[in-house]
């Protein structure tokens, strides 16, 4: 159950545009710029998915913000407001070569729908990354 004094964690049915240009800059840090092309166009043509604040951190190996990051501050303040969040953008991680997933755009979104509950349903885009 959520926290009464935070709000009901709310989403926009698709990530917004600017969502697709912020992951391909994180993934072009840890891809060639094809590779990134590649999986951005993926992630543009995923159908979205409910996962748990628990568990995409968990996949992605990610710690928790602290609530007092600018990011995830405002986000907490969108939620109390009842304003909506865009869905996340993820890329799978390999469990046999023990490659995290990646969350590409959206780790402050994460983190305060996780503060929110840790089981808040999350709607993201999943892709693959070329293996």
């Amino acid at each position: 159950m959520p926290d009464d004094n935070k709000g009901e964690v709310r989403w926009l049915p698709q990530p917004e545009e600017q969502d697709y240009p912020g992951a391909a800059n994180y993934l072009s840090l840890l891809e060639s710029d094809d590779v990134v092309a590649s999986v951005v166009a993926a992630l543009r043509e995923a159908p979205v998915q409910h996962r748990k604040a628990k568990d995409i951190l968990r996949a992605a190996r990610l710690v928790l913000l602290p609530e007092d990051n600018a990011h995830v501050a405002s986000d907490l303040k969108k939620i109390k407001e009842g304003k909506k969040l865009s869905p996340i953008l993820m890329v799978r991680g390999d469990l046999a070569r023990g490659i995290p997933a990646q969350v590409a755009d959206g780790y402050h979104r994460v983190c305060a729908s996780y503060y929110t509950d840790e089981n808040t349903d999350i709607p993201l885009k999943l892709a693959d990354a070329p293996r």
